[in-house]
């Protein structure tokens, strides 16, 4: 039975890495790069969501994302990242694991962003793919998103990313093309304790989808996010503490059909203790 469970887990990847591979995504997405768009919630996380949040981090920082897809081991997912600032720009490290030991995918990104005057940010960020099934082989391929940040007032800010814009391949197996997907948002701070933000988000070949997320500080060291993702009808929710410079996040996702997916979020970041006394 076990062999049998792991021969249909290896057909279900296959089927979802050919026809346009499409990359895995956390099914919280929506939720770890929730604070690309607002000024008071940007973190190392950000520049999933759009290089371009890079550029207004002002310390190094890092964290560590899980979680298990559906109660599944073997859709299992997780992300590290790490943003360097320096003075000529910030700089980004990304990298992925989802899978299980008979199929796996793995990605690495190395990420710049800077400001190009008072009003816009720009980042680019290049990838490194590769997927492997046990017994087949596996393939890889290079390709590079770019995003865009421009701040329309002091607390509404516009969005544009491109992810993979000039279609990278897979060599190997497949010689399938990486998807293209575009992106516009719209974040917007209420308050410092409130934001919320919109993604507009189209892959090629499939229908578009609508990202919302809202964050909100209960108080100055515990937060709330929540969100919806509109083409699947997925929900999900989190809740944060922050610890002196760490931030420990639990956070759940259902999908109608599919079921519920826990995770948990782990942040270092120099600036989250002063930006929690500067809220008390």
């Amino acid at each position: 039975m076990r062999k049998l469970g792991t021969l249909l887990m290896c057909v279900f990847f296959i089927h979802f890495t050919s026809f346009e591979q499409a990359i895995r995504r956390p099914a919280a997405s929506g939720y770890i790069g929730c604070g690309a768009y607002s000024t008071y919630e940007r973190d190392a996380f950000s520049f999933i969501s759009n290089q371009a949040a890079l550029t207004d981090i002002k310390k190094v920082s890092g964290g560590i994302y899980g979680e298990r897809k559906f109660l599944l081991r073997e859709l299992s997912f997780y992300t590290a990242v790490i943003v360097l600032p320096t003075h000529s720009g910030n700089f980004g490290i990304k990298t992925v694991y989802s899978g299980f030991s008979d199929y796996y995918e793995t990605q690495a990104g190395l990420a710049y962003g800077r400001r190009l005057g008072d009003r816009i940010n720009v980042g680019l960020q290049f990838n490194y793919f590769a997927f492997r099934v046990a017994g087949y082989g596996g393939a890889a391929a290079f390709f590079f998103e770019a995003g865009t940040l421009i701040h329309l007032t002091a607390n509404l800010q516009a969005g544009i990313h491109l992810y993979n814009p000039v279609g990278g391949r897979l060599d190997g197996i497949t010689g399938e093309k990486l998807p293209f997907v575009y992106t516009t948002a719209l974040g917007y701070d209420v308050s410092p304790q409130f934001s919320v933000n919109v993604e507009v988000e189209k892959e090629e070949d499939r229908p578009s989808n609508v990202n919302a997320c809202l964050q909100y500080r209960l108080i100055p060291r515990i937060k709330a996010k929540g969100g919806i993702a509109i083409a699947t009808s997925r929900l999900w929710l989190g809740i944060g503490i922050t610890v002196r410079t760490f931030r420990i996040e639990i956070t759940a996702s259902y999908h109608p059909q599919l079921g519920a997916t826990p995770g948990l979020l782990l942040l270092f970041d120099n600036a989250t203790e002063t930006n929690a006394q500067n809220e008390q």
